[in-house]
């Protein structure tokens, strides 16, 4: 009865934080300059049947080009709350600036609110989504094949960034996809989605995100999808690839949800250091909340390491 109160009490307080939070204005400069060339593509998904919004800044643009098969990219996931008009990295970070002249390319997929970048069983059926999400299917396959045809952009070596909602997945795509993402990054992620208070948290949040239905994304609680797409469990996968990982998360107040995803990153560093992981960099300041200004502030300080790495 204890173990239950508490899982309530502790959904409660991520739900009542992440209402609060995914509604709030930005708190960081919007936009890059006028005059990048920023290209906004729409990209076929076969999968899921309709187009997909990619806003892009491509090889011609970030500078002398890498070695290999074209430029290197990284793909900035957003939360959940993602727009169908702009990446809430545009609309909150100046990231295209940041990247500009730097020789790798942005990738910045448009939408997937509440997807988790996943691929679901079946159309949302509370708010009678027309398709069923098939995000991961887009962006290891569909996507980077459809870059590399169009825009020289090479479908292996890259990175991936996710904030939030789709910190876990960066994690996730990189550890079943380690030669297309060879640098993942998680920011404020909750990287235990398979432990009930999280999950019971997850369910409630989609419904409030326009009324998804978490039992069409990965089944009941005890499915075997919430394990696959659980990054913990997935840490000495991620180990034994030698991926380059970023992973922060601040301390937040008692009631703020990055308070609740710290628990969750501590324990992702926990497995991922018992399986004998030695390719990470975990930041893990004294304070901080939930919140585009330490999002961007992260992007922009894991940003050389990130070059580096995918620029080798």
């Amino acid at each position: 009865m204890v173990r239950a109160v508490r899982a309530s009490l502790t959904a409660a307080l991520l739900l009542a934080a992440l209402t609060s939070v995914v509604g709030a204005t930005p708190d960081a400069k919007a936009f890059s300059r006028e005059g990048l060339p920023v290209e906004y593509l729409d990209v076929y998904s076969p999968s899921m049947n309709r187009n997909i919004r990619v806003e892009f800044q491509g090889a011609a643009a970030a500078g002398p080009a890498t070695s290999g098969s074209g430029s290197k990219a990284v793909y900035l996931l957003d939360g959940l709350r993602a727009q169908d008009d702009y990446s809430g990295w545009d609309i909150n970070t100046p990231a295209f600036e940041w990247f500009y002249g730097t020789g790798v390319s942005v990738v910045m997929p448009v939408g997937g609110q509440s997807s988790f970048y996943s691929d679901w069983y079946s159309p949302s059926s509370f708010n009678k989504q027309p398709y069923t999400y098939k995000w991961a299917t887009f962006l290891t396959s569909e996507l980077p094949q459809w870059l590399a045809a169009n825009k020289q952009i090479s479908p292996t070596g890259n990175g991936v960034v996710g904030l939030s909602m789709s910190g876990g997945a960066a994690l996730i795509l990189a550890a079943y996809h380690p030669d297309q993402f060879v640098y993942a990054a998680s920011l404020s992620g909750f990287l235990n989605p398979s432990s009930p208070p999280v999950q019971q948290a997850i369910r409630v949040a989609m419904l409030d995100a326009d009324g998804y239905n978490v039992d069409n994304m990965w089944g009941a609680p005890w499915d075997p999808a919430w394990k696959h797409n659980d990054p913990v469990l997935q840490a000495a996968t991620l180990a034994h690839n030698g991926t380059r990982l970023w992973i922060y998360c601040a301390p937040g107040g008692q009631t703020d949800l990055e308070s609740m995803a710290m628990a969750t990153n501590k324990d992702f560093q926990a497995a991922y250091t018992a399986a004998g992981g030695a390719n990470a960099t975990f930041e893990f300041p004294q304070s901080g909340t939930h919140s585009w200004a330490n999002w961007g502030a992260q992007l922009a300080a894991l940003k050389p390491d990130l070059i580096a790495t995918i620029r080798r």
